[in-house]
This record gives C-alpha cells, structure tokens and sequence, in this order.
C-alpha cells in the first residue's frame, strides 16, 4: 500500500494553529442557541462585504446555491439563454438547466482555461439574459470584453467566483466587477467552512434585497411571502467558522503564491523544453491559486506515477459539459469545444496549499521530472 507523502490537501495542518479560536467560535453559537441567520451570518457578511469591496454580501447555503438564487433573483427561467464555459464544476451549467433556462455553452482560452470572449460574443441571441464567466482555479476571467459584450446584449454578468475569494482582476476584487458574484466556502477552498456555504455579493441594491427575500423562501415579513424562493440561508455555526477563517485568507493565499513561484522554478526547464504547461498570471491578474495545475500529455500516465510515489493529485475536471450524458439534450458532440477537450484529457492538479514544505514541493517536482525524462 502506498503512502501518502505529500496530500492533496491537508486541512489539518490549517486548522491547528486556529483551532482554540474556532472552538470558542463554536461554543458561542452553542451557548447562544441561534442556528439560523443571525449575528453570526450579519457580522460575516458585513466584514465579506468589506473585504470584497462590494455593496452587498449575502450569505448562502453553498456555491451552488448562490448561482442558482443568482439566477432566480434575475428572473431567469424558461426559454431564457445563459452563456458559460463547458470546462467548470457542474453547478455552473448545472444550475442554469435546474431554472428551466439554456446553458450556451462556448469554449475556453487554452492558456487559462477560463471562458473565451470571443466565443462569447458569437454565442449570443436575442434570448441572452446572461453571461456567466468563471474564475477558473483562482484566476480572473478577462472580463472587461465580457462586460462590454454584455452591455450590448443587455445582459447580466454573474461571476461564478467559487473558486476566487481574494482574485483581482486589474485592481479590482472579482464578484463586484460584475452584475453579481457567487462564491463558495466548500473546505477545500482558500477561506473553507466545515461544510457547505457560499456567498452572493452585488452593488445593486434591488438585487440584493431580491437575493436575500429568494434565500428565505420569498418572505416578507415572516410567513408572508411575495415570491416562492428556497431555503438558501447560511448556518450560524459555518459563519462563526469562516469569521474566525477570514483575518487569515491574506496570508494563506501568500503562501500559496509562494508555492506556485517555487514550482515555476522547480519545473522551469521541463516548461521551457515543452514537456510540461504550467500556471499563468496575466499582468493585469492576481492569481490565488485554489488549484495549481499543469498540463502534459500524457496526463492519466502521469497521475499513476505520482500516485505510486505517494503525491496526491486531482483531475479538475475530466468531462466538458457538452460531453457530459445529462447535457445531450443539448446537442454537442466530441469535437464542439476542442480546447476545453484537451484540458480535459490533459491537466492535473498538485498540492499547493499554504503549508506545503518546501522539502515536499521539491518531491512533487522531482516527481514530475522523473516521469517526463522517462518520456522522453
């Protein structure tokens, strides 16, 4: 049996340092006996709000919620089109086809693999009420031509921003620089609760008090309900978890930084001779790195000689929507979207979080290279 040296993720090591301090967040919330909204989600969203450099903070059940009463507060539903990426986690698209509504799928710049402006502007119709860019990995979309396009659609932009607390996009926070933002706090993720939760963020004020009437099931006051919205309210205890998480997000996301600047080096000569593609950052971009992924391709051969050495990795993600079985309905065949396609059967994710030695960096490395000079 292989053991793991170097995790994907090891959230333990995040934790204890933080751990009394969590704990006392907890018990507040036991000994107060509010579960439900509250103090706790109020002063979250406050001091995400600030953070964020948004308006409006709205805390939600998960990431997937947030798209989804995103949508809903935007009225989208039956016969309305959403453009998005094919190359996402499926509540992307996911979440458009639960409304009723068409995901417009287009495909990806293969050096970010985030959504193509271009490929957005030709997807457009008359029955557009949405575009909805992903900050892939924890890097921005280029959204200045997104936002452009969108004016003259009359369209809404929805930053799918799950994977992207504290990415900037030339200067400015991501999930404000849009209609709406929506964002995660799923544990794997850069500020992580200890389940699910997520947030919407907006500077529309009417869409912000949409959002938050549609979490509470549409009402106003109580048990008066001017909508039929969901139960999409964020739990008191993930609040005090993440208020206690927050502080330290600057830092973590430093650290992360930092790793991905060493394995640049580590693997400088591998990229240079072409064998292996590494992460981007755009001059313009502040990248935080929710996931480092390299590109090679012989990508599955790869994973098994990691997995053998006892390095943890992951595959984000295998199959583009177009190709996915519940989305046949839409039409797409192998081929529709070849970018997305090769990232698909091409890109791997390595350990990158903040408390990754560098001892154990230069293993992963050492690793990788090992591998390719097999290759080769």
């Amino acid at each position: 049996m292989t053991t793991t040296r170097v995790p994907l993720l090891d959230l333990r090591l995040q934790y204890a340092p933080i751990r009394d301090e969590i704990l006392a967040a907890l018990a507040r919330v036991s000994d107060s006996q509010r579960f439900i909204m509250g103090p706790e989600v109020e002063g979250l969203e406050r001091e995400l709000a600030a953070m964020l450099e948004v308006g409006h903070a709205i805390g939600v059940s998960s990431g997937t919620d947030a798209l989804l009463v995103a949508m809903m507060a935007l009225g989208i539903g039956e016969g309305d089109e959403v453009v998005t990426s094919t190359y996402s986690f499926f509540a992307t698209a996911g979440c458009v086809w639960r409304l009723g509504a068409r995901p417009v799928l287009v495909d990806i710049d293969p050096v970010t693999y985030n959504i193509d402006p271009a490929a957005v502007a030709s997807a457009i119709t008359p029955r557009t009420r949405a575009i909805i860019p992903v900050h892939l990995y924890g890097l921005s979309a280029d959204m200045d031509p997104i936002l452009d396009i969108a004016r003259r659609a009359g369209a809404a932009v929805i930053e799918d921003a799950a994977q992207a607390i504290g990415t900037r996009y030339k200067g400015r926070a991501v999930g404000g620089i849009g209609t709406l933002g929506c964002f995660s706090f799923f544990p794997s993720k850069n500020l992580g609760a200890f389940g699910d939760g997520g947030l919407v963020t907006t500077n529309d004020d009417d869409l912000a008090h949409r959002t938050r009437l549609l979490r509470n099931h549409g009402a106003e006051p109580k048990y008066y309900h001017k909508v039929v919205g969901g139960n999409f309210r964020l739990d008191a205890l993930q609040a005090a978890v993440l208020r206690v998480k927050a502080p330290h997000l600057a830092a973590w996301t430093e650290a992360r930084r930092r790793n991905a600047v060493r394995y640049g080096t580590l693997l400088a000569g591998a990229a240079a001779s072409g064998k292996v593609g590494l992460p981007v950052e755009p001059p313009d971009r502040y990248h935080i790195y929710n996931q480092y992924v390299i590109r090679v391709k012989e990508r599955d051969a790869l994973r098994a000689h990691l997995e053998s050495a006892g390095v943890g990795t992951e595959i984000y993600y295998p199959v583009p929507f177009h190709l996915q079985e519940c989305f046949a309905p839409l039409g797409h065949k192998a081929g529709a979207f070849p970018q997305a396609e090769r990232a698909a059967g091409e890109t791997l994710a390595l350990p990158i979080y903040g408390e990754l030695t560098e001892d154990q960096q230069r293993y992963v490395a050492d690793k990788v290279i090992e591998f390719l000079m097999k290759r080769s």
